[in-house]
C-alpha cells in the first residue's frame, strides 16, 4: 500500500492547508453576483416550473404515468450533458460555458411553453437538462480555480445553498402567478431567469487558468476519456460514495410527501412540513461548509449521512402532524450540513489537467445517484410498503456514511497540496 493508502482517518480532521497562489486568488465578495447570483436565478425558474412539467404533460394529453416519465427528463438531460458539460467547459472556458448554458436553457424553456404535443415537451425538458448540467459544471469548476483550498468548502455549500434557495422561492412565485397567468407564463419566467443568469456571467472574471486559457502552445488537452481512465481509482472508490450520498438527498424530496399522503395529510399541510424542512436544510450550508474548511471533508459527508440515515429509519414511527415535522426537521439537518459535499471532494481531488473533464465525470456520479434514490422508492413499493422503502434508504444512508469514512481520508487532499505530499 502507497504512503498515500496510508493516510488515517484523523488526519483528514486537521485543518486543511492552503497552497493556492495568492495572485490568483478572488475576493469571495467579488463573486457573489456573477456567481451566486445566476445560480439563485437559474434555480427560481427550474423550481418555479418543476412542479408544472407533469401537469403540461396531462394538458397534452398524457397519462399518469407518462407524466411522470416527463418529470424526469430534467435528471436525464443532466445524465446526457455531464460528459459533454466536461468537454465543453474545456474547450471554451467556464465563462462562456456559462453564458452559453444560460442561453440554452432559457430558448428550452420558450419551447417548452408553446409545445404543441409530447414529443416537443420531452425534447425541449430534456435540452433544459443538459444546459443544467453545463451550467451546473461550468460554475464548479470555476470556484475549483478561482477560490483558495481554505475557503472552498464555504464557497461550494454557499454555492449548494445559493440553488436550494432559489428552488425554496420559485414554486411560491409560480403559485402566485397562476392566480391570473397560464402554465406557460411560468415557463416564461425560468426562460427569463435563465437569460438573466447568463448576462450575470459575463461579470464573471476571467481566470488565466480557465478551461480556454489554460491550453499550452502545441500540446493537445487530454479528451474526457483519458482524464476518466487516468482517475478512474478516486472515480470508483470515492464517486461510489457520492452515488449514496446524491441517492439519499434525492429520496428524501420524493419519500416526505408520499409519506404524508400515506398517513391522511392534506396538500397544504403536507406543503408546510415540506417547506419547514426546506427551510431548516437552508439554514445549515454555511455552518456546514465552515466546519468542512475546518476540519476537513469526512465532517461535511459521514455524520450528515447518519443523520439523514436516521431521519429515514424513524420516518415510518410518525403518525402525527408534529412527529413528521420533527423528523422532517432532522432530514433538513442532515441535508443542509452535506450541502456543497459533493461538489467540494470533486474539486479537492479534480487535475489541474483535465480538471472539466473529471469534474463532468464526479458530477455523473452524483447525477447518477439522484436518479437512484427515487427509483429505489419505486422499486421497494412495488412489493413492499412505504414503510420499508424508507428503512431501505436509512440502510443506504448509514452504509454510506461508512464507506465514505474509509475513503475520503485517502482521497480527500487537493493533489499537489502540502497536505497531499505527507499522505
Amino acid at each position: 500500500m502507497s504512503a498515500r493508502g496510508r493516510c488515517t482517518l484523523a488526519e483528514s480532521w486537521e485543518p486543511y492547508d492552503d497552497d493556492v497562489d495568492p495572485g490568483r486568488e478572488l475576493s469571495l465578495r467579488r463573486l457573489i453576483i456573477p456567481i451566486y447570483g445566476p445560480t439563485t436565478l437559474a434555480s427560481v425558474g427550474i423550481g418555479a416550473i418543476g412542479p408544472l412539467i407533469a401537469l403540461t404533460a396531462l394538458d397534452l394529453g398524457a397519462n399518469i404515468g407518462l407524466a411522470a416519465i416527463m418529470v424526469g427528463l430534467m435528471g436525464l438531460g443532466q445524465l446526457l450533458g455531464d460528459l459533454p458539460a466536461g468537454a465543453l467547459a474545456n474547450r471554451f472556458g467556464e465563462k462562456r460555458a456559462l453564458v452559453g448554458a444560460g442561453i440554452v436553457e432559457a430558448l428550452a424553456f420558450v419551447v417548452a411553453s408553446v409545445a404543441p404535443n409530447l414529443i416537443v415537451l420531452a425534447l425541449a425538458i430534456t435540452a433544459a437538462g443538459m444546459g443544467s448540467a453545463v451550467f451546473g459544471l461550468a460554475r464548479h469548476a470555476y470556484l475549483t480555480t478561482a477560490v483558495p483550498i481554505r475557503h472552498r468548502a464555504k464557497a461550494l455549500s454557499t454555492l449548494g445553498g445559493s440553488s436550494r434557495i432559489g428552488v425554496f422561492i420559485g414554486p411560491f412565485i409560480a403559485a402566485g402567478m397562476l392566480q391570473f397567468l397560464p402554465i406557460s407564463a411560468v415557463y416564461g419566467l425560468a426562460a427569463v431567469m435563465s437569460l438573466c443568469a447568463a448576462l450575470l456571467a459575463l461579470a464573471l472574471p476571467e481566470l488565466e487558468t480557465s478551461g480556454a486559457t489554460a491550453k499550452l502552445e502545441g500540446v493537445r488537452p487530454p479528451s474526457i476519456w483519458q482524464v476518466i481512465a487516468q482517475h478512474r481509482k478516486v472515480l470508483i472508490w470515492l464517486g461510489s460514495g457520492v452515488v449514496a450520498i446524491a441517492a439519499v438527498r434525492s429520496a428524501r424530496q420524493s419519500i416526505v410527501p408520499l409519506w404524508c399522503e400515506h398517513i391522511g395529510m392534506d396538500a397544504a399541510t403536507t406543503s408546510i412540513v415540506y417547506g419547514i424542512s426546506a427551510a431548516v436544510d437552508m439554514a445549515m450550508f454555511l455552518p456546514g461548509g465552515a466546519m468542512m474548511d475546518r476540519f476537513g471533508r469526512v465532517f461535511g459527508a459521514v455524520p450528515p449521512l447518519v443523520v439523514l440515515g436516521l431521519g429515514f429509519m424513524l420516518l415510518p414511527l410518525t403518525h402525527t402532524i408534529p412527529a413528521v415535522i420533527a423528523v422532517g426537521v432532522v432530514l433538513g439537518i442532515g441535508n443542509g450540513f452535506s450541502s456543497g459535499i459533493v461538489m467540494t471532494l470533486g474539486a479537492d481531488n479534480a487535475p489541474a489537467e483535465g480538471r472539466a473533464q473529471f469534474l463532468g465525470g464526479w458530477r455523473l456520479c452524483g447525477d447518477l445517484g439522484n436518479a437512484l434514490g427515487p427509483a429505489v422508492i419505486s422499486l421497494f413499493t412495488l412489493f413492499a410498503p412505504l414503510a420499508v422503502a424508507s428503512v431501505a434508504i436509512g440502510v443506504i444512508g448509514w452504509a454510506g456514511s461508512g464507506w465514505l469514512a474509509r475513503w475520503i481520508p485517502r482521497f480527500n487532499s487537493p493533489p499537489g497540496s502540502a497536505r497531499a505530499a505527507k499522505v
